[in-house]
């Protein structure tokens, strides 16, 4: 029999795919049909994703298909491999950063404290401190966040439902113990925006996108924690809302080293520029500075 090719049958409405034998398929190609046959070869989405593929008709296909690459690294090689890559494009710095310092609060930075609380790095506060200094020697805007919900937790939404015990996300309450900032990190607030998120994007429902508007940035550096979940979320949104993004990779951290070595490899891959803390910080410092963002926009006050 001959090899089958998924081919728009026009009989069965617009979607409708069906098979005719490729030798065909390509004979018919010459002359009048050159232009249909060209519109209606169509390739079955399930060949693209499973070795055992079959066209749209059921029938074994011969082409070759990808498959998922396997390995013996354990996440924390497989990240050493792809950070070591010299050849990994770059999104890189432009020309005028927000730092974005994401949950460094008590209920994940306390581990004395809290069972929530994680660390990867132990000078993660440290740096963050410093890259902040730096970003406000630069007048770029410094952000903080955290995650703290109303006292009946409606504001958490589904993502408040899964467990109730006194750790339980919903139960990070205003004003409470666990929504504290750490103590040891440097806070300016008479410049830097403190922002209550309550999802897992910096994005998400926040004044966050229209602060980076007012200070006509083009690039977000990340930190803070969770990589494996609000850090990489807000890199997403970050580059989804047209921003080079960098990760500052010994100020991220997460509670198991398995979601964060694997979620720096994805992001790196993927959606930002992982970059080591001595990186971003001598970016910062090699800066020229930026002018007052209210000057910047001509207003004298």
């Amino acid at each position: 029999m001959a090899p089958l090719e998924p081919a728009i049958d026009r009989s069965l409405g617009g979607g409708g795919f069906a098979c005719r034998p490729r030798k065909e398929l390509k004979e018919n190609a010459g002359g009048r049909n050159r232009r249909q046959y060209s519109r209606s070869v169509a390739i079955d989405i399930s060949m693209c994703f499973y070795p055992d593929a079959k066209d749209s008709c059921g029938e074994p296909t011969d082409d070759p298909m990808p498959q998922m690459q396997t390995s013996d690294l354990t996440p924390r090689q497989y990240w050493a491999e792809v950070k070591s890559n010299p050849n990994r494009a770059k999104f890189g710095f432009g020309d005028k950063a927000a730092l974005i310092n994401i949950d460094l609060q008590r209920a994940y930075t306390d581990i004395d404290r809290f069972p929530t609380a994680y660390q990867t790095d132990p000078r993660q506060l440290e740096y963050v401190n410093q890259l902040s200094a730096l970003a406000r020697a630069k007048n770029m805007p410094v952000i903080w966040t955290f995650v703290a919900y109303m006292d009946n937790a409606d504001d958490a939404g589904v993502w408040g439902t899964r467990t109730n015990t006194e750790n339980s996300l919903q139960n990070i309450k205003e004003n409470g113990e666990r929504a504290q900032l750490d103590p040891r990190l440097e806070v300016d607030p008479s410049r830097d925006a403190l922002v209550n998120k309550r999802m897992a994007s910096v994005f998400h429902d926040s004044l966050i996108p229209s602060l980076l508007v007012w200070h006509k940035v083009d690039t977000v550096i990340l930190t803070g924690g969770s990589t494996s979940g609000c850090v990489r979320a807000s890199a997403v949104a970050s580059l989804s809302h047209g921003y080079r993004t960098i990760v500052a990779e010994e100020c991220v951290a997460d509670k198991h080293e398995i979601p964060h070595f694997a979620n720096l490899c994805d992001l790196m891959l993927k959606y930002a520029d992982v970059e080591p803390f001595a990186a971003v910080a001598a970016w910062l410092e090699g800066h020229p500075g930026c002018p007052p963002i209210r000057e910047a926009r001509g207003h004298g006050f």
